[in-house]
Parts: C-alpha cells; sequence; structure tokens
C-alpha cells in the first residue's frame, strides 16, 4: 500500500495503524513528485491519497494510479468539492477520520475493482 501525506504526525499514525490491520505499507510519500515515482513502481496495489500534500494536487498521482488499474480512495478536509474531477468515482473519506472509515473505504474501493 501507498501512503500519500503531508502532515507526518498523519502519516506515521496511518502507516502504524494501517499496520496493525494487516496492510503492508510499501510507500510512504509526502510530496506529489514522491509520490508520483512511488505510484510507478511494482509493489503498490493499493493507495491512500491526501488531496492537497502542500500546495500540490494529487491528480497526477490519482492519474498514474488510474492508468495503472490500481485502486485508491481519497483523504481530504475539503468534501467532495476538492477531489480531482477526472476520479470522482472512487471513494474519499473526510478528516478527521477514524481507522475505521479507511478500512471501509478500502475494502469498498477493493470490491468496485473487483466488480469491473
Amino acid at each position: 500500500m501507498l501512503i500519500v501525506e503531508d502532515d507526518p504526525y498523519i502519516a506515521l499514525a496511518l502507516e502504524e495503524t494501517l499496520s496493525e490491520f494487516g496492510l503492508i505499507i510499501v510507500g510512504m510519500a509526502r510530496s506529489v513528485e514522491e509520490a508520483v515515482t512511488l505510484s510507478r513502481q511494482d509493489g503498490i496495489d493499493l493507495a491512500l491519497l491526501d488531496v492537497n500534500v502542500g500546495h500540490e494536487k494529487i491528480d497526477p498521482v490519482a492519474d498514474v494510479l488510474a492508468a495503472r488499474g490500481c485502486p485508491f480512495i481519497f483523504t481530504t478536509g475539503c468534501g467532495r468539492s476538492g477531489l480531482p474531477e477526472a476520479h470522482l468515482e472512487h471513494a474519499m473519506v473526510e478528516k478527521p477520520f477514524y481507522v475505521d472509515e479507511i478500512l471501509a473505504a478500502l475494502r469498498g474501493e477493493l470490491a468496485r475493482v473487483e466488480v469491473r
């Protein structure tokens, strides 16, 4: 799993918590540039993407993952209006969030991709 989150405290909490639930975190990115590079690598088969990474939008990362057919969900404090226009079908979890919300959204995204 790839986690893209610019807040180091949230990123570490997500990494620790999601690992406890059996997810293997193979990449952590705090910038869009780093996330694009990681999203192109083998081994990424699921992603959690913060919509606003610093002053940048996550759109290029979502584009790479979508082109690869890799499931992903968004996290944001800005609501659905801030999501990348090309990826509105993906689940979103609004900050502040609970781990149960993240896990449910990830399960839903995996199920949605399997149905295709």
